[in-house]
């Protein structure tokens, strides 16, 4: 009897052991995640900020939270006239810094087309990853120890989803604000595609967002849909931005096209005011078959196309997306890769990877990846600044 029953608890246990390595090895083919140990300091938010809002037709309104857990929060809130240069600063948790900037109430509709022949360091889906994405681009020479340009000339493509599922939202988007800034100035230019997340945020869709926002909206006695609403700095500056560009011949965008979009007589100016028009729209699939419903869908859409990746695509069918706008190939991010990577003959480099969290350790272990586009060489740029040819 009692053989009988050690070999039966051996067969559970052989039988447990081997489905557990069954799902294991699921989840890791399918770029599933195990987050744990996370850092308290994603708790602590004395001195977040800063939250920008016009009061009134005159008036501008910046906010730093201030407090604890322990004993509340409150706020610091100074006013400045409209159109005035506003010194500010941005705090971080985790390591105790801060970065400082001006805030410039001058807002600019960027270009969508770009033909200098400089170096494109492009990275994508950080998703709120402050110290993921400022040790990256220390790392790799974008920016030195204290956080100033040093890319040159060069172009460093963010293809979107730079918001949600953590918790250093606010510092990661005023990062790449002052980072524009400061490209600019030494001739450079850092381009802020917008993602699906960054859509999702400006039409109240938060199901992807840290409970942190929810509360520091509270705090800043608004509703959530505030922070990033017409009303907010960060929401104007953020609702100025493309949707799809052409740097060096090369087209760059969250999603993708998809072939459809060839049949349409149209340009890369009107894809980005349509979908520009449509960023605070909440919607959903509508029967209507149009331009404005192809560029906006949450399926074939520019910011949520996976077809590259998902369908069974032909070459031409890629390839008729691309010559639409004369273009070389197309860079996406969006879709989870196991590297940055190139397909269907180099017209497709994906770049979307899984990169490590701030605030908490995930298993397996991540590292960040990017692309660096140098003439006509593609490489992926490893975390450790190491460069590899694809």
């Amino acid at each position: 009897m009692k053989k009988r029953i050690l070999r039966y608890a051996k067969h559970i246990i052989i039988t447990f052991t081997v489905l557990g390595l069954m799902v294991v090895s699921f989840g890791l083919y399918h770029d599933a995640s195990f987050r744990y140990s996370e850092n308290p300091a994603m708790m602590k938010w004395d001195k977040d900020g800063p939250y920008v809002f016009n009061k009134n037709d005159s008036l501008i309104s910046v906010n730093y939270i201030r407090g604890n857990q322990d004993d509340g929060f409150y706020l610091n809130q100074k006013d400045y006239v409209l159109g005035s240069k506003i010194p500010a600063f941005c705090h971080f948790s985790l390591d105790s810094t801060s970065f400082k900037f001006t805030i410039n109430n001058e807002i600019e509709i960027p270009k969508n087309t770009y033909q200098d022949n400089a170096k494109i360091l492009a990275i994508s889906d950080i998703e709120s990853g402050f110290k993921t994405f400022r040790d990256f681009l220390i790392t790799n020479k974008v920016i030195d120890n204290k956080l100033n340009w040093t890319f040159g000339n060069g172009h460093l493509v963010l293809l979107g989803d730079f918001v949600d599922r953590d918790f250093s939202t606010t510092q990661v988007l005023w990062f790449i604000y002052k980072l524009e800034q400061e490209a600019k100035e030494k001739g450079g230019n850092v381009h802020y595609i917008l993602g699906n997340h960054e859509l999702k945020n400006m039409q109240g869709n938060f199901e992807n967002t840290s409970p942190k926002y929810y509360h520091v909206s509270s705090i800043l006695k608004k509703k959530q849909t505030d922070l990033y609403g017409t009303n907010s700095f960060l929401g104007k500056w953020m609702s100025s931005k493309n949707s799809i560009e052409k740097i060096n011949g090369i087209l760059f965008a969250h999603g993708g096209i998809h072939p459809d979009l060839a049949g349409y007589k149209t340009n890369l100016d009107e894809i980005n005011q349509i979908i520009r028009s449509n960023y605070y729209q909440p919607y959903y699939p509508n029967p209507q078959k149009n331009l404005e419903q192809l560029l906006i869908s949450s399926h074939k859409g520019i910011a949520w196309y996976r077809g590259y990746f998902k369908d069974d695509l032909s070459q031409e069918e890629v390839e008729r997306g691309l010559n639409k706008f004369n273009a070389k190939s197309i860079v996406v991010g969006h879709t989870l890769q196991s590297k940055v990577n190139k397909q269907y003959n180099g017209k497709v480099i994906g770049i979307d990877v899984k990169h490590p969290k701030d605030f908490s350790k995930i298993l397996p272990n991540k590292k960040s990846e990017a692309l660096l586009i140098d003439g006509n060489k593609y490489y992926r740029v490893l975390h450790n600044g190491e460069k590899k040819e694809i």
